[in-house]
């Protein structure tokens, strides 16, 4: 028997006085991992049709009922979970995504763990630093008045709306280099705290102290903020970038009110300020390290580029996303010397003319120039106006061909040096046409193996057709044989 409702195909579930009806060939209705089912109750007889109505008398509890008395009932699947579990349901819905661990990549779950963890750190460093801000400009303390204090404030928060602002404009290396930048955004958020802090030791500077230090967290936000994005994007499977935002933000701020109720309990002991800052710093910048480097990524910027590159000129390998990403260096602090450098200027690659004619022939056919200054122990890679992203790649990948030819010999000429050392194997001042056999031999290595490589590098999922190598601007125009 069967009762039409609303088109609905009914059947009877029970031989019960009272009518139950449930739907027919209709599938159950999950809602919050939980499976439901409709059935109808009410006085209509077997055979008949009856068609509910959202009006009129006979409404029962689950649902809208018709004059017939007919009424809609949910009714669960599944038995009701224990409480423990609603809680951590419930709790769930909050910090992990949707489908989660399905709609995310492995590495998520790490990523998310050190977030939560420098966030932690974070908050419990905004109690000291803002009661020492505090103290210093004199609330505390009753050393100034209201208005003198509130203009302090402003000035300090302006000036770090200022720093905002103009560290801006270097937003596109945010693509190029993002888990450097935002380790290096984390560290000077620590510098901020640090010179904030130190107000207290001179809180007759506090004007200037607290701009400084306010313009040094306010960059470090812009990295932070300019970073995330991307960051989420690499971990959403297809379209739920939106719901892993959310609940990355959601974990951050959970933690970050964690870490500032503890530290209030602390600070009420007025622990040391030099320990305090010392513990809660270590922490921040462990959890950052750890947190940029669960981060995988499949485009090839210049450090991880200059992974893949290594690995596959000493073992012919290239590696995986995750191993290129493991052995991708974090922090490159500016003074480090660079051996390679894409799109420089001519004079800075070259040390005369006459070696610009020499290596020239060398480079017909391709949209760039390769060679070495001796003096600054650097390979350039000099981009012809012509040049596309792809020859901007094999430009690169030439360089630390020729640089692993450069350092080669010089390996071996320290080693006869080593075992002659009264004889001079060097000239004292070599230079970019002494090294033209290398240059000439990296160029058949190039031509054989190039595309070698980037058919390797597909195959371990690094995305080629994009690179995030961030060249120089610099072009050479009018290169045309005579």
């Amino acid at each position: 028997m069967f009762i039409a409702v609303d088109n609905l195909s009914l059947t009877r579930t029970t031989h019960h006085p009272t009518d139950r009806w449930a739907h027919q060939d209709a599938a159950p209705l999950e809602v919050d991992g939980r499976k439901w089912s409709y059935v109808v109750e009410g006085g209509a007889s077997p055979g008949k049709a009856g068609r509910v109505s959202g009006s009129g008398r006979g409404r029962g509890r689950g649902g809208a009922a018709s004059p017939m008395g007919v009424t809609f009932k949910a009714v669960p699947l599944q038995s009701p979970l224990p409480p423990v579990e609603e809680i951590m349901s419930f709790i769930r819905s909050y910090v992990v995504p949707e489908g989660f661990p399905d709609s995310v990549t492995p590495s998520y779950v790490p990523y998310m763990t050190w977030r939560a963890l420098k966030h932690f750190f974070g908050g419990a460093m905004g109690v000291f630093t803002t009661r020492t801000l505090l103290n210093s400009v004199g609330v505390a303390q009753s050393r100034a008045t209201s208005g003198a204090v509130a203009i302090n404030w402003i000035l300090k928060d302006g000036a770090g709306r200022v720093g905002k602002m103009l560290f801006a404009r270097q937003g596109k290396k945010f693509d190029y280099d993002l888990k450097q930048l935002r380790f290096s955004g984390d560290l000077l958020m620590e510098l901020g705290a640090g010179i904030e802090l130190a107000t207290a030791a001179f809180p007759q500077l506090f004007l200037p102290m607290a701009c400084i230090a306010n313009v040094v967290k306010n960059v470090a936000a812009v990295t932070s903020t300019s970073t995330r994005t991307p960051i989420y994007k690499a971990y959403a499977k297809g379209e739920n970038i939106g719901d892993v935002t959310a609940k990355g933000e959601s974990v951050g701020n959970i933690a970050d009110l964690l870490g500032t109720g503890l530290s209030i309990l602390i600070s009420k002991r007025n622990p040391s300020l030099v320990t305090s800052f010392a513990f809660l710093s270590c922490g921040y910048l462990l959890s950052s390290y750890h947190e940029v480097r669960s981060v995988v990524l499949n485009t090839l910027n210049t450090a991880r580029f200059t992974v893949a590159v290594d690995s596959f000129i000493k073992s012919g390998h290239v590696p995986s996303l995750k191993e290129g990403n493991s052995q991708e260096t974090i922090f490159n602090p500016p003074w480090r010397h660079q051996p390679v450098a894409i799109g420089s200027r001519f004079g800075e690659a070259f040390q005369e003319p006459a070696s610009f004619v020499a290596i020239r022939p060398l480079f017909e056919d391709e949209r760039y120039i390769v060679t070495y200054n001796p003096t600054k122990d650097k390979v350039y890679a000099l981009l012809k106006d012509q040049a596309k992203p792809d020859d901007i790649l094999k430009a690169a990948f030439h360089a630390h061909v020729l640089l692993h030819f450069i350092n080669a010999s010089h390996a071996n000429l320290n080693a006869r040096k080593r075992m002659n050392s009264n004889r001079s194997y060097q000239n004292a001042n070599p230079l970019n046409m002494d090294f033209i056999p290398h240059i000439a031999e990296s160029c058949k290595i190039v031509t054989s193996s190039y595309g070698v490589f980037k058919k390797k590098a597909r195959e371990q999922g690094w995305i080629m057709s994009e690179s995030l190598l961030n060249p120089g601007r610099a072009r050479l125009c009018g290169i045309v044989p005579e």
